[in-house]
């Protein structure tokens, strides 16, 4: 059976130079993935933009009039970290269309990845980070709304709290959010996650996985979600420019595969995203996702 994956040239828009974020790693990952040699050949599927009513779900009418519209004000936009543009729209609606999709081929497969994805600063009602729209938190209200699945466990593992995930789904029992990372970095004001890990800086492989061990296995077996959604940032990185931890190559790709092992043993479906990773060298960077796409292919070529 091929892996998965979902990809889109759309997830690449121009930005103005120097821009900060690097939008350059969805197209450098695809092609990089395309030349991968993994354990199982990739099935690659394009998604559509994620619908009104699928976004709806989870934000005001308000807001995704105005993102759409371009009514979004100066501040909104730069609490956003982009200018606004008709191809941001798209991009931002076709990734999250890509979470959608990853969804369901999950729940086809067991196991689907998206090449892009994890956006989630996105609040109901407003921008930030880098996350205009919440891809994850539209995604598991989207599963639960058609019947789906009946619990989702979103298992975020960038460096920064999801901290827009985490006040979306504060009352609602069908969604679990748990949440690993650096406790002193973005954002200042914390929201509160169904389990929060906070990790001191620095913390390095053995240790992070240590903390991972101890809380994921017990998590499964209480919850037992019929999906789980699985942020991969990389921004764990001991390189990356915006992470306080201390991670390796090899300690990116143990813990994807620990992630993805802990679920397929359960039996439970997963839908991966890649998540944070900010690196200036595009080519690392997107080898550093590409972990989570091997992973991927080893767990189910491992049977």
């Amino acid at each position: 059976m091929p892996l998965t994956v979902i990809h889109h040239p759309g997830y690449t828009i121009e930005l103005p130079d120097n821009h900060p974020f690097p939008m350059m790693k969805f197209r450098v990952l695809r092609e990089q993935l395309a030349n991968a040699q993994l354990a199982m050949p990739i099935r690659w599927e394009k998604p559509q933009p994620a619908s009104l009513q699928a976004l709806h779900r989870v934000h005001h009418k308000e807001y995704i009039s105005a993102l759409i519209s371009g009514q979004l004000d100066r501040a909104a936009q730069r609490r956003s970290g982009f200018g606004w543009s008709p191809a941001l729209v798209e991009r931002v609606r076709l990734e999250t269309g890509g979470t959608l999709l990853t969804v369901e081929a999950a729940l086809a497969t067991g196991l689907a990845c998206n090449s892009a994805g994890g956006t989630h600063h996105a609040h109901a009602d407003a921008a930030s980070g880098y996350c205009l729209i919440n891809d994850l938190a539209v995604a598991a209200a989207d599963a639960l709304a058609r019947g789906w699945v009946s619990r989702v466990l979103i298992v975020d593992l960038d460096v920064h709290q999801g901290d827009g995930t985490a006040r979306l789904f504060t009352h609602e029992a069908g969604v679990f959010t748990f949440s690993i990372h650096a406790g002193r970095n973005f954002p200042a004001r914390k929201a509160r996650s169904d389990l929060d890990i906070a990790l001191e800086n620095g913390l390095e492989d053995a240790d992070y996985l240590s903390a991972l061990e101890a809380r994921l296995p017990g998590l499964l077996a209480a919850y037992q979600p019929d999906l789980v959604l699985y942020d991969a940032g990389v921004d764990v990185h001991r390189d990356d420019r915006l992470g306080y931890l201390a991670l390796s190559d090899a300690g990116l790709y143990q813990r994807d595969y620990y992630v993805l092992t802990a679920c397929r043993e359960r039996n439970i479906p997963v839908a991966a995203v890649i998540g944070g990773g900010y690196d200036r060298d595009i080519a690392a960077l997107a080898a550093r996702h590409a972990q989570l796409h091997r992973a991927a292919a080893d767990v189910l070529a491992s049977g």
